[in-house]
């Protein structure tokens, strides 16, 4: 069954109406489980509100494969009051413009209602990653809550994809867009899981529990999906790119033998596919920390505009993916998850997974001096 685009940018858009921050992930969370029973899929919690949606295989004997995104986002915690001021710190790798007088952002209520503010300008210490946050309408709230910033929740223009949290949404939708045309399309031939993580913007925290915890069957295939800020080799529009690490570790060869295997399937069904390789160093994706535990892991990457909403001007602007490069990410997943058995006949490893006998007879005869 090909991947539905539509269905895919729908899932897309309903999480991006969701808005969250680290150990605020409520509303994704609601919204991917949502999708998630729509589809017929059940899934679970762990201890940490990590996501797992497991897709039962064809041979239980056959290696599994999790493909992995996180559901927040670098934002603002309100934690405390000065005066009619809400002093908040951040959380994640926000840009330094977001400090700047006047910001606009949205502090959000469980109810799901956003009150409109802007920021103040940084608390205390010009060192400190704190700010002042000015509601418009001055409130005493249970604290603390969650603040993003006013941007975009989903728009399409044109070719590309305009959110304010691109990072790491698009990991997750298409995930779920995966997950579903696997469940429609028969049995995947292993146990394939969708996991949705928390706080990784804060230093990858749900992945390392969870990785730490074991909670993945150790000879799983780890693929860390995320938007990734573009690089030489890793441009808008020409693809997913298909991650061999990020700026903390190297992945594992195997592991990412499933993702060559996958794109030379779909090459050779439609030329007009296209998938990038790069080492994307601009970050660190959950790979890293499934990687540390032992795991077996490798990458798909979004090319990413305005990575955490910091522009090239130094404004806060929304996130910005190509389309073919998010669906395309869709159908590499789909194809990786129907070629685990096959990661071993990439034609890479083809090629020089034995020598010919002419030439290792030729070696041979020449070891030591002898004439050709």
């Amino acid at each position: 069954m090909p991947v539905a685009a539509e269905s895919a940018l729908n899932f897309l858009s309903k999480l991006g109406h969701n808005p969250a921050v680290a150990f605020h992930e409520a509303p994704v969370a609601s919204a991917i489980q949502s999708i998630l029973a729509d589809a017929g899929l059940s899934a679970d919690s762990d201890a940490f509100g990590n996501i797992i949606c497991r897709l039962p295989g064809q041979d239980r004997g056959e290696t599994p494969l999790a493909l992995v995104a996180h559901m927040d986002h670098p934002g603002f915690e309100a934690v405390d009051y000065q005066g009619d001021f809400l002093i908040a710190d951040a959380l994640g790798g926000i840009p330094e413009g977001a400090f700047a007088e006047g910001v606009p952002v949205r502090l959000l209520l469980p109810n799901g209602e956003r009150l409109a503010g802007t920021v103040a300008g940084k608390f205390d210490d010009e060192a400190d990653r704190r700010a002042l946050i000015r509601l418009e309408h001055p409130q005493t709230l249970d604290l603390p809550r969650p603040v993003v910033f006013d941007l975009p929740d989903f728009e399409l223009d044109g070719d590309f994809i305009r959110m304010r949290a691109a990072d790491d949404l698009a990991g997750c939708a298409s995930i779920l867009a995966a997950l579903t045309v696997l469940s429609q399309d028969g049995q995947p031939p292993g146990d394939v899981y969708g996991v949705f993580t928390r706080a990784e913007e804060v230093g990858l925290v749900g992945a390392r529990l969870m990785a730490q915890d074991g909670t993945l069957p150790p000879e799983t295939l780890v693929v860390s999906a995320e938007s990734s800020r573009t690089l030489p080799g890793a441009e808008q529009g020409l693809g997913p790119v298909i991650r061999v690490g990020d700026a903390g570790s190297t992945f594992n060869n195997e592991a990412e033998s499933c993702l060559v295997k996958a794109r030379e399937t779909l090459q050779a069904r439609n030329q007009g596919f296209r998938a990038q390789r790069q080492l994307m160093s601009g970050g660190v994706c959950e790979a890293s920390a499934f990687a540390i535990h032992g795991y077996r892991t490798t990458g798909i990457a979004f090319p990413l505009g305005n990575y955490h909403n910091g522009a090239v001007d130094g404004r806060v602007e929304a996130e910005f993916i190509h389309r073919d490069d998010f669906l395309g990410g869709v159908e590499l997943m789909v194809e990786a998850a129907r070629q685990v058995s096959q990661r071993g006949t990439t034609r890479f490893r083809q090629r020089i997974g034995s020598v010919p006998a002419e030439f290792q007879d030729r070696l041979t005869r020449t070891a030591h001096g002898a004439a050709t």
